[in-house]
């Protein structure tokens, strides 16, 4: 017997209630926060003049109007073409987009969830790429695995280890590096283009640091050379002052 979908009829004018949270933790440990508070920040940060591209992470994504119960809460998430500004929950119809990309910090506790009806949710809202990283590798092989929607299900991208050990995957739709060191579980993110790690927001905070102290420094010289110049500029009208008045009292 078919079984009746209570949201899907409701009395008219009654509002659907899409709850923010589920009360439950960001992460099971340090271990999977830190590289899930990473990506966020780092994806936030290289996207952030594009203001079509929105990044989220532990946060619902609802993905069917008026049905609360279908919801899924992606680790981290990038979405192309909605609009970059704050949201307490994502709603697809709302900018008729579904994710592009997702991410999930997976371990033995999440295993089940990622590897079953995570996939499935993923592969039905129609998000092009799935990547796993366990920094833990409590369970998968190799660490570091992504996934490219291929109809309706998914096939997976090629990962190599680096001759570091590292393992590394590359994600076509951010055109971006995946990187993880098995030792340490740290993940980065690299950027073919530019050739460089994308940075903790630690590490973003001491780049505007010192981008600060040059600038200052930057100004402080200049602030010195005009003085400088005025200087020698009152210097010069003052012997000249002092020339035609020698020149006056010899007429």
């Amino acid at each position: 017997m078919a079984t009746v979908n209570p949201y899907r009829y409701r009395l008219p004018d009654t509002p659907v209630f899409y709850p923010d949270s589920d009360g439950e933790p960001m992460a099971e440990s340090d271990f999977q926060l830190h590289p899930l508070i990473y990506a966020i920040n780092a994806l936030r940060a290289f996207f952030a003049d594009r203001p079509d591209v929105y990044v989220a992470g532990n946060m619902f994504v609802y993905y069917e109007e008026d049905n609360p119960k279908a919801v899924v809460a992606p680790d981290v998430f990038v979405v192309f073409g909605a609009p970059n500004h704050d949201r307490s929950s994502y709603k697809v119809w709302e900018d008729g987009k579904a994710p592009d990309f997702v991410l999930e910090i997976t371990s033995l506790a999440t295993r089940t969830q990622d590897q079953g009806p995570k996939r499935g949710i993923y592969a039905y809202m129609g998000v092009r790429e799935y990547f796993q990283a366990d920094p833990t590798g409590d369970y998968l092989k190799p660490p570091l695995q992504g996934q490219q929607l291929a109809g309706d299900h998914y096939a997976p991208l090629p990962s190599a280890a680096s001759f570091g050990g590292e393992w590394r995957a590359y994600s076509a739709v951010l055109q971006l590096e995946l990187r993880l060191n098995p030792t340490t579980g740290e993940l980065r993110f690299y950027d073919p283009s530019a050739r460089r790690i994308l940075p903790s927001y630690q590490e973003q905070q001491i780049e505007l640091a010192k981008k600060e102290v040059a600038l200052k420094a930057e100004i402080q010289a200049r602030q010195t050379a005009e003085q400088r110049a005025r200087a020698t500029e009152l210097e010069l009208e003052r012997l000249k002052a002092e020339l035609a008045r020698l020149n006056a009292g010899q007429a």
